[in-house]
């Protein structure tokens, strides 16, 4: 398989290492000042780019009906026009907040909780997520992902990183040099804590997802994400 990557930083280097290693082949690197020179050769495109880079590589896979696949965050404002785009195009597209497979699971995981917890209203939940100082958004990706979930299933509105209302997922933003990514759920009461929580203990997780989800997409038409790669709908 033919693989474009766009984005090549830390994460797009640990992608290209085990795509080689998968036997796949790199015909194009893109970092944000390059051309898209070479993307016509590719089967799949792989986007861990930065927050403002990320639409316009995502639109133009699509226009050019290469099918991509996305990990960047932060740029989720746009999300629903890149996926009108995809349908109007009838092209292929993948965005996965965290492509780790185990992350992946632990998103059900937070789920199954969310919902059982409902009931026991006499536990407030909160989230810890830490990340190294390079990571642009606040929170990440992935703990929006985790906490869109429990708002849909408890008496929560929305989450907040600073100064959080009774009715808000309070999620305490960490920075610290070095850390790939922890996220914790807390459930607290006045008597016990319950917590479930995901360690990463480097990248290679993320990129592994990554390239099994464009190993997944290639030849498929639509919209869709790792639950689909999964098999977890």
């Amino acid at each position: 398989m033919k693989i474009a990557l766009l984005g090549y930083g830390k994460m797009g280097k640990v992608i290209e290492r085990i795509a080689l290693e998968r036997g796949h082949e790199i015909v194009l690197r893109k970092s944000s000042s390059d051309s898209f020179e070479g993307l016509e050769l590719a089967d799949v495109a792989i986007d861990f780019s930065i927050p403002n880079a990320a639409v316009s590589n995502i639109s133009y896979c699509i226009e050019q009906g290469i099918p991509v696949v996305s990990g960047t965050t932060g740029w989720l404002e746009n999300y629903h026009t890149m996926v009108q785009l995809c349908h109007s195009k009838k092209a292929a597209f993948i965005y996965g907040s965290n492509f780790s497979l185990g992350v992946n699971l632990f998103f059900e995981l937070n789920d199954y909780l969310a919902k059982m917890m409902s009931k026991f209203n006499q536990y407030n939940v909160s989230m810890e997520e830490i990340h190294h100082t390079q990571k642009l958004d606040k929170p990440s990706g992935t703990a929006i992902s985790l906490a869109n979930s429990i708002i849909n299933h408890t008496d929560k509105n929305s989450w907040s990183i600073e100064n959080p209302l009774k009715d808000d997922l309070f999620i305490d933003v960490k920075r610290v040099d070095n850390v790939p990514g922890t996220h914790t759920i807390f459930y607290t009461s006045a008597v016990d804590t319950i917590e479930i929580k995901h360690t990463a203990h480097n990248r290679d997780g993320f990129a592994f997802g990554a390239i099994i989800a464009a190993e997944w997409i290639v030849g498929k038409t639509g919209v869709f994400t790792m639950k689909d790669v999964l098999g977890l709908k």
